[in-house]
């Protein structure tokens, strides 16, 4: 029996808005171009994870799952097996236990099939974590990664079945698509994401210290609120840590601090009112950045430290790639873009090109499709019970 996108009805297991995080974001957008590309939200709902239940959930969201709570788990795995097929979003943090071990409680419960998109593999995991992995992998049907350096690590360096892995490139926001709106008396250069420890903006800043005789002088735009877990533990110390490193270098005039949260739409506009992107992120482990996507899907230079998703995408000329921890190196490339506009504009054309393949709507329809062949191919080989004997016996094994 076949299946089109539109005969399945799939449930998202992940954080989900208003929690403000990237795989919030990305379910979001991912279920909202699902709907748009068939026409219609039926059939398309959400199990929200959450660490304490709210009341400000939208209509899709069918059930809200309370990490580390043995019964909320329990009603979760009900809810989810309402569905056809769940996509399930995986990161260590989101789920409840040590390293997220909930996970697999939640997988293994299920009646139906899923697909795991991973959004962390790392080169140099605990044993738990890599035991999680492999086992989160081992008990989805699909599990799907968001760069060839994230696939490359994970077949190589995990016990997993390369046969039932798959690429799917994080998604952007049609919305970013168009002509560059920077048209500023000042160059803008943006970073944006939740500001915490690990992006870099210690070094950003202290690049910006070089470049006070460039004419006109660039704006430095840091756009983003203080990650939750961050002003949770330390208030506003961190960012009045980084506001005071930019006063003391004098920077006063050229970085600023927009705290704001923005909705998709003011977001773009903020993109696409740059001329350059700057993500200076500590990781070297980093194989999927959202925001990477968006600036290349908004055809914008990029410079960005040399983590995995950035030497990958930006290869072709879209950008710069520096070392880690290199003021100075990053202070160089932005001098480049910034006072050579032909090359710039050469990055933003090589961004152009690489935008066409990230949007939404594409993404979308690659996920919708694997959710039909994997409910035809569900249904025509295995009763549910023996499937899921199947798995929790390689699980416990494996354990």
């Amino acid at each position: 029996m076949g299946y089109s996108a539109g005969d399945v009805s799939i449930a998202f297991l992940s954080t989900y808005p208003p929690t403000s995080c990237g795989l919030a974001t990305f379910t979001a957008a991912l279920r909202g171009a699902i709907a748009d590309g068939r026409g219609s939200d039926d059939g398309l709902g959400v199990v929200r994870l959450v660490d304490k239940l709210i009341a400000d959930a939208g209509p899709e969201v069918v059930y809200e799952h309370r990490n580390a709570d043995p019964s909320s788990l329990k009603r979760a795995v009900e809810a989810l097996n309402q569905f056809d097929v769940a996509v399930v979003q995986h990161e260590f943090g989101i789920y409840g236990g040590p390293d997220g071990e909930e996970v697999l409680d939640l997988l293994s419960d299920l009646d139906i099939p899923a697909i795991v998109t991973l959004h962390t593999v790392l080169t140099r995991p605990s044993s738990s974590q890599r035991s999680i992995l492999e086992k989160v992998s081992a008990l989805a049907e699909r599990t799907v990664v968001m760069s060839d350096t994230a696939c490359r690590r994970l077949v190589s360096g995990y016990d997993v079945d390369s046969a039932s892995v798959r690429v799917i490139p994080h998604g952007a926001a049609t919305r970013l698509r168009g002509p560059s709106l920077a048209n500023g008396a000042r160059p803008v250069v943006l970073t944006w994401g939740l500001i915490g420890p690990g992006k870099g903006l210690e070094m950003a800043i202290d690049a910006f210290a070089d470049l006070k005789d460039i004419h006109p002088l660039p704006r430095y735009v840091i756009l983003g609120k203080i990650h939750p877990k961050v002003q949770a533990s330390q208030g506003n110390a961190y960012l009045n840590g980084l506001i005071s490193r930019a006063n003391d270098l004098g920077l006063g005039d050229i970085v600023e601090f927009d705290r704001r949260y923005l909705d998709l739409d003011r977001l773009a506009l903020a993109v696409r009112q740059a001329d350059v992107v700057v993500l200076p992120y500590e990781s070297t482990e980093q194989v999927v950045s959202g925001v990477l996507t968006e600036a290349l899907a908004a055809s914008k230079p990029v410079i960005a430290t040399a983590f995995p998703h950035a030497v990958e995408l930006l290869s072709t000329g879209a950008g710069i790639v520096v070392p880690h921890r290199d003021p100075q190196a990053l202070a160089a490339a932005l001098r480049q873009v910034l006072t050579q506009p032909a090359s710039a504009a050469e990055m933003a054309a090589e961004a152009r090109k690489i935008a066409a393949t990230l949007y939404w709507p594409a993404i979308a329809e690659r996920y919708d499709h694997m959710a039909a062949k994997l409910l035809a191919r569900y249904k025509m080989t295995q009763p549910h019970s023996e499937f899921q004997m199947q798995q929790k016996d390689y699980v416990a094994a494996a354990g």
